[in-house]
Order: C-alpha cells, then structure tokens, then sequence
C-alpha cells in the first residue's frame, strides 16, 4: 500500500505515475471510465517489447502489438495518424525493437497532455490522496 507523499508524487509527471505500480492501476481505472485504457496498454506493450531479445519472439510480439492496437478495426485501436499507420504497415514483415517508437511517442504526448491532466482532476486520483492523507492523521494521531 502506497502512502500519501507517493499518492502525490504522481502528480509530478506522467512518467513518475507510469512507473508506480498503484499509480499505473488507478490510471488504467481512470482511463477505462474514460474508455481510452488503450492508450497505456499501447504503452506497455511497447514498453516490454523493447526488452525482446529473441528475434522470433520480437516478430510474434510485434505482430501481436500491430494486430491488438494499430491495424484497422484493431480491438484496441490506438488514435495516431494516417502517417505513422502507413509506416509501421510497412515496417511490420520485418519488425525491429524501435518500429512503434513513433506511435508510442504520440500516445505518450497524449496521455501526458491530455489525460494525466484529467486523471489528476478526477475523482478517482482525489479520492485516492484523501484517503491516504486521512490515514496518515490516524497513523500519526492515535487518539483520533
């Protein structure tokens, strides 16, 4: 369980959030109300892609990837344009560690600018850092 200097720290940047394992799944809660948690499962597929060592395994997961989140009526479907699209298309039959980095860049930059700033507005993340706060005062005031 996280303490409330934590449940703040993930408001100083998206990157600090990501790399928080309570922060990651509050944000995916917020962004499945939102009905974008594609968004950052993109992310984190990209993110464990590029750990691939195997070459056989970097062509099955790339395809996996492409299939899940960038081909049309893809059941994930990410939002990146027409451009970066037509390049992975064509990149895909030979699949290297660095060939979504573009499309991982944009859906980095979105969620970012875009849904971090709603996520630490929302509910979800203030509900989170008052419940955290309330059990610290209990923690340090045992005669509440």
């Amino acid at each position: 369980r996280s303490n409330a200097g934590e449940t703040m720290a993930w408001s100083e940047s998206v990157d600090t959030l990501l790399a928080n394992k309570d922060g990651l799944a509050a944000f995916r809660t917020f962004l499945k109300s939102e009905f974008s948690e594609e968004n950052v499962e993109f992310w984190l597929a990209c993110e464990d892609f590029k750990k691939t060592k195997s070459s056989t395994k970097i062509a099955s997961k790339a395809q996996k990837i492409y299939s899940d989140f960038i081909q049309a009526d893809a059941p994930k479907e990410i939002n990146i344009d027409f451009h970066t699209k037509t390049h992975i298309s064509q990149k895909i039959s030979e699949p290297t560690l660095s060939c979504f980095d573009d499309a991982q860049k944009l859906i980095y930059s979105l969620m970012a600018k875009d849904s971090f700033p709603r996520f630490l507005r929302s509910e979800v993340y203030k509900e989170l850092v008052k419940k955290q706060q309330d059990g610290n005062q209990k923690r340090w005031l045992p005669f509440l």
